[in-house]
Formats: C-alpha cells, sequence, structure tokens
C-alpha cells in the first residue's frame, strides 16, 4: 500500500470516529432532558407490548384523572398530594407549588416530575386541562384508550 493511500485511509477512521463521538455525546446529553410520557396504568403494568415500565429517579409526564376525594393540602406549607386514575390503575402524586386555577378533583391533569417510588410520583409541574375544547394529544388518546371513567373499585377506596 502506497503513502497516499494509507494516509487517505488513516483520515477516513479518523472523521468516522470522530463522527461517532460525537453523536454519541449528543444522545447522552438528550437522554438526560426527555420526559416520557406515562398513564397511571402504564407506571404499574409497564408501557406496550415490551411492557417497559419506568425506574425510580427517572423523569417523566404523567397524565390522568384525579381522583375525587384524594388532595390533600398541607396547613402549613405549599405542599399537596393527589392520586390520578385512569382505567387501569392508580398513582400518588405529591407537590409543592401552587396548583393551577382549574385543577380540581375529575379533573384530566398532567404531571411532569421524578418517579420516586412503584407508585409515587414528585411533581415539577402540575398542568391542568385549560379549555373545554383541548386535551394534550397524548392524555387524549390515553384517555380514550382507557375509557376515561374510573372503575368503581377505584372509587370506593378513595380516601
Amino acid at each position: 500500500m502506497n503513502p497516499r493511500r494509507k494516509n487517505r485511509l488513516y483520515l477516513a477512521v479518523a472523521v468516522l470516529a470522530g463522527l461517532g463521538l460525537t453523536i454519541t455525546l449528543v444522545l447522552y446529553a438528550l437522554r438526560s432532558n426527555i420526559d416520557l410520557f406515562y398513564t397511571p396504568g402504564e407506571i404499574i403494568y409497564g408501557k406496550g407490548e415490551s411492557h417497559l415500565m419506568p425506574e425510580t429517579g427517572q423523569r417523566l409526564r404523567i397524565g390522568g384523572m384525579v381522583m375525587p376525594g384524594s388532595v390533600k393540602r398541607d396547613g402549613q406549607s405549599l405542599k399537596v398530594s393527589f392520586k390520578l386514575y385512569d382505567a387501569r390503575g392508580v398513582v400518588d402524586v405529591t407537590y409543592e407549588g401552587i396548583l393551577p386555577d382549574l385543577f380540581r378533583e375529575g379533573q384530566g391533569v398532567v404531571a411532569q416530575g421524578v418517579m420516586e417510588g412503584a407508585t409515587l410520583i414528585h411533581a415539577k409541574e402540575v398542568l391542568a386541562k385549560h379549555d373545554e375544547n383541548y386535551t394534550p394529544p397524548e392524555v387524549k388518546a390515553a384517555m380514550e384508550q382507557n375509557h376515561q371513567q374510573a372503575p368503581e373499585v377505584y372509587k370506593d377506596n378513595a380516601p
């Protein structure tokens, strides 16, 4: 192999290695900014056919209906806890801050936060549906799939 061809080969390998390293670093940086959307049933039973379940410490968004009778406010701070449900399950959500004006029991909400236990989410942000005609596409699809009504067993177990 002549020296000119050898130099071209080294250059091609160096460019491919640099490109691979760049792509790896970009994907690693983006990984920490990804928030996956789940419903309460998907958190409990897994998502899709692979039954992919969120891990403790994972950032996520969860959409569901606020269970009637589940909202508990701390009288000394802005801490609030409530339950979100869909047709397949119920999860607990804690939040510290001012809730949106439209937040109420029986209302659809999306909570963005961190998974802290098997069915406990510590929310950093809570979004309530702002208009009767608007629902985020992911929440609408999940609610249509999960029938939008709480099963009687969940209504009976509400505190």
